[in-house]
């Protein structure tokens, strides 16, 4: 494997000298394929080094198998390869299928196993029976869920023991990541989605809160007491977080709030909504975080006005998929904020932005989770089917066709998964910034091609609601487009990053 690591290496620091060859001040509109293919050439190789690192850590076969096969797939993709040689990727996928078994947990402590069981048991027991019905109408989320994961603490993994979480003198992303996993497995929006949004605006709150917020807000949030809503894109302004436009103006009692949010999944049932408005006509430099408090309302509309006269609106928005929690679009009318619902006071005034995007990189590191939970989950199923159908008197699984596949689908979620964990890994020590967005550009795009072939291997059950897969595929398409569209990650922050020599 060391020569395979060598070629990939050797391949990939091509690509990024070309790249600061056609780019050569950073400026990544000059040249924005070139950009792209460079943030993709270094997803793609870090996923596969680090799927090679888990292996000669575990010393596990079908890890080490799994770490080849992502190896030549990385150089596949970034130098092209010989027929000869892509036939014989073909055969290594074809025995990885072959031998398959779990991998999630080859070397895993016993903490975290038995954290990944337990997680797993409450979503076979409580989401998995509901996921299909909830996706189909489009209900809400049953409340014996939501009661069920405040009760297992899913929703203080990151709060502090002080003010109510499981959190102890050190962060463990990892675990989170396990927790997402499992939870998407079953649902990605009845499960592994309802973990994301408290974490962002907790976030901002351990980081910039005063003491009185962080005890105002985190305790009934780690309960799962009162339940969180995040409002950022707006309809004319999605990743192009600086030019945010709806506002909060200073009155004597409070805050006024004026203008519309969009993709505000949760927004009618949470309690709390955590709100990126501008406060001064300053780009980015003019933004800041509120919390506002809400009651929460059943179904795909609601209506809130307060006693002072202000108006809160909300209307879900149909989507193809990622249904349950609804996603939102709200508007506000002289929406009165009390002074504190400023998060951070006025020292943070007019510096939301830089709270917000430190909480999206965990919002980032946890999509990378969702997409890990989901493709696995379409993984069993088509390794379920391929093993049980029959068709030409043979199991779908025994054509080679369909053993590569699978088999390439294996080395997908394994290494979307140690590339998730390798940046949640590098985020405990302070860093894993870029890498958490590397780990969702990449995590993300697999999770669509694994679903697909999901599909593929069921045939036209797959393309049928009676199937799971066909969940799995709608839903997938999601994960490329929140929490950073894959564009916007690949340009201006990978590839910026990168290019800077980070």
């Amino acid at each position: 494997m060391k020569l395979d690591r060598q070629r990939l290496q050797e391949a990939v620091k091509s690509v990024r000298g070309h790249v600061r060859h056609l780019v050569p001040d950073g400026n990544v509109d000059a040249n924005q394929v070139a950009v792209n293919e460079l943030a993709w050439a270094v997803a793609r190789t870090d996923a596969a080094l680090a799927t090679a690192d888990w292996a000669d850590e575990t010393g596990d076969e079908l890890a080490a198998d799994a770490a080849r096969a992502a190896i030549a797939d990385a150089v596949t993709c970034i130098e092209g390869r010989p027929v000869a040689e892509t036939i014989d990727q073909g055969l290594l996928f074809a025995r990885i299928a072959d031998a398959y078994r779990p991998l999630e947990d080859v070397g895993s402590s016993p903490e975290q196993r038995m954290l990944r069981e337990t997680f797993r048991e409450f979503a076979r027991r409580e989401i998995e029976p509901r996921a299909a019905s909830i996706h189909r109408d489009n209900l809400d989320i049953p409340e014996s869920i939501l009661r069920g994961l405040g009760d297992l603490g899913a929703f203080g993994l990151s709060i502090p023991e002080a003010y109510g979480g499981s959190q102890g003198e050190t962060e463990d992303f990892e675990a989170m990541l396990i927790v997402t996993e499992e939870l998407s497995r079953a649902s990605l929006a009845a499960g592994g989605s309802l973990v994301t949004r408290p974490e962002i605006l907790v976030r901002a709150l351990v980081r910039g809160g005063t003491e009185h917020q962080k005890r105002r807000w985190l305790p009934p949030i780690a309960s799962g007491e009162e339940l969180v809503a995040v409002a950022t894109t707006e309809p004319d302004f999605g990743s192009d977080v600086a030019s945010l436009k709806c506002r909060a103006d200073r009155v004597e009692n409070g805050w006024l709030v004026n203008g519309t949010k969009l993709w505000c999944t949760f927004a009618g049932r949470a309690e709390i909504l955590m709100l990126l408005l501008r406060t001064a006509d300053s780009g980015h430099r003019g933004l800041s975080v509120f919390v506002a408090e809400k009651p929460t309302f059943a179904g795909h509309h609601f209506s809130f006005q307060q006693p002072e006269g202000g108006m809160l609106e909300g209307r879900a928005i149909p989507t193809i998929g990622y249904r349950g929690m609804h996603t939102f679009e709200l508007s506000f009318h002289k929406f009165l904020l009390p002074d504190d619902a400023l998060v951070g006071g006025d020292a943070w005034m007019n510096r939301g932005f830089y709270l917000q995007m430190e909480s999206f990189a965990m919002g980032r590191l946890q999509t990378a989770g969702r997409a890990v939970g989901l493709m696995q989950a379409a993984l069993d199923d088509a390794l379920s089917y391929a093993h049980a159908r029959i068709v030409f008197a043979k199991r779908v699984a025994d054509f080679e066709l369909p053993r590569v596949m699978l088999g390439r689908m294996i080395m997908q979620v394994v290494s979307a998964r140690r590339l998730s964990y390798r940046a949640a890994q590098l985020l405990q020590t302070g860093g894993g910034q870029m890498e958490a967005s590397l780990a969702k550009l990449y995590a993300s795009r697999m999770a669509e091609h694994v679903t697909r072939d999901a599909v593929q291997l069921h045939g036209g059950m797959g393309y049928g609601e009676e199937t799971d897969v066909s969940r799995y595929f709608l839903d997938a398409r999601v994960l490329s487009i929140f929490e950073g569209a894959e564009e916007v990650l690949a340009l201006r922050v990978i590839g910026k990053a990168l290019l800077a020599g980070n």
